[in-house]
């Protein structure tokens, strides 16, 4: 009598080595839709949209830069993300006459989507003040500018 007849055969159900076989291509498989919904569902678009014409631009954005090291500026800003008040206080040489408002962009480090851009006029001197939208919580890059020139900062909003 042969001890492996065809009543007492395992079915393939109960190998464990079986179960093994199909639980790495499935872990694939659930992985890869895993994936697929992330990717559908968040809108992690460019930072930048147009990157390759900013790419050419990029010697008339340095020139910006060299100007406003030549006028001598500074900024300090304050910024209140809860009542959405900024004021920045401008720093220049004796020589430079301050513009009556400036353009600041607030960039959020990695979407393009949060990104605030406002216009602070002056009301005194070398301070000026206005208003932004409520800012998300992260790492934000702040361009500060006017006339031919801009100053860059970097501002972590709790």
């Amino acid at each position: 009598m042969n001890p492996m007849t065809e009543n007492n055969q395992r079915k393939w159900y109960l190998e464990p080595y079986v179960w093994l076989l199909i639980a790495l291509p499935l872990s694939a498989v659930i992985g890869g839709m895993i994936t697929l919904r992330y990717a559908i569902v968040s809108n992690d678009g460019l930072v930048v949209d147009d990157y390759y014409k900013r790419g050419l631009e990029i010697n008339r954005t340095l020139d910006r830069d060299h100007a406003a090291v030549k006028h001598g500026l500074k900024s300090t800003l304050q910024l209140n993300p809860e009542t959405g008040q900024a004021r920045i206080i401008l720093e220049s040489k004796s020589t430079y006459s301050l513009p009556d408002s400036l353009d600041v962009s607030f960039l959020y480090s990695t979407r393009a989507g949060h990104d605030v851009q406002t216009r602070l006029k002056r009301v005194a001197g070398n301070i000026y003040d206005g208003t932004i939208p409520k800012l998300i919580r992260g790492h934000w890059y702040i361009q500060i500018e006017a006339d031919d020139w801009r100053l860059l900062e970097s501002k972590t909003v709790y």
